[in-house]
């Protein structure tokens, strides 16, 4: 979570410019996830307004939610509003399964020996609780829904793997290589330095297209000359050539 846009965002209020939209869609999908999720204070159908992000009535359909929940806050702080209620999801998902969570051996580490189970197999894809949950996390991670609830799962869990993983974001895009295009000939002037630079650069991936393309001839050439170069005779025919 990136507490420094519940801190910038502050209150009920958008700031204009920046990030401000982004920010807020942010923030209100974080409430829809939480309350579909873990919170589940309200049924499935009396949800519409909290998911209602876009509409002007958001602001007061979540000030009534957390009056509804009986949080001691106004709301106007976020950060601390989503202290509360991330504690206050945290507690309901202990309660539900207390006994599953102290089994757990200290320290979260598995006991020797035992696989882990398939993550998708407790997972009942017919549950209206895990449809909300699948629109909010399309919402959340901006990605289609596909009507098959499994294949959903799947994409949102490969999208995790390769693109939000500690080893996605760890890894390094790798720069190219800058170029100076005044220092290529264009071959014509058009008395305007911007169409002549798109024209350098258009004229540079031709190049390039070309070069690629000869790599493939010579490829090409190599891979006849490998098989005219030590025919097979075939004895059966009983006479060399034709």
């Amino acid at each position: 979570m990136n507490w420094g846009v519940l801190q910038r965002s502050g209150g009920n209020n958008q700031k204009t410019g920046g990030n401000s939209g982004r920010d807020e869609n942010v923030w209100r999908n974080l409430i829809e996830w939480l309350e579909d999720q873990k919170i589940r204070l309200y049924k499935i159908e009396d949800r519409a307004e909290l998911r209602s992000k876009s509409s002007m009535q958001w602001p007061k359909a979540f000030a009534k939610y957390i009056q509804d929940l009986q949080c001691p806050l106004d709301g106007s702080d976020r950060l601390a509003v989503c202290d509360w209620l991330l504690g206050h999801a945290v507690r309901l998902e202990y309660g539900e399964k207390v006994q599953v969570y102290k089994s757990l051996p200290v320290g979260g580490q598995s006991s020797p020996g035992v696989v882990a189970d398939d993550p998708f197999a407790g997972i009942d894809v017919s549950s209206p609780d895990v449809k909300a949950g699948l629109v909010s996390l399309c919402a959340l991670l901006n990605i289609p829904r596909h009507v098959d609830p499994v294949v959903t799962l799947e994409a949102i869990s490969l999208l995790i793997k390769e693109r939000l993983s500690e080893e996605a974001q760890a890894g390094v895009l790798e720069e190219g290589v800058a170029i100076n295009l005044s220092d290529y000939e264009l071959g014509f002037d058009s008395k305007d330095q911007i169409l002549n630079d798109a024209g350098r650069i258009l004229r540079l991936l031709h190049i390039n297209e070309l070069r690629d393309l000869q790599t493939k001839i010579n490829e090409a050439i190599v891979a006849v000359q490998s098989i005219t170069a030590d025919p097979k005779t075939d004895q059966r025919l009983g006479k060399v050539g034709r």
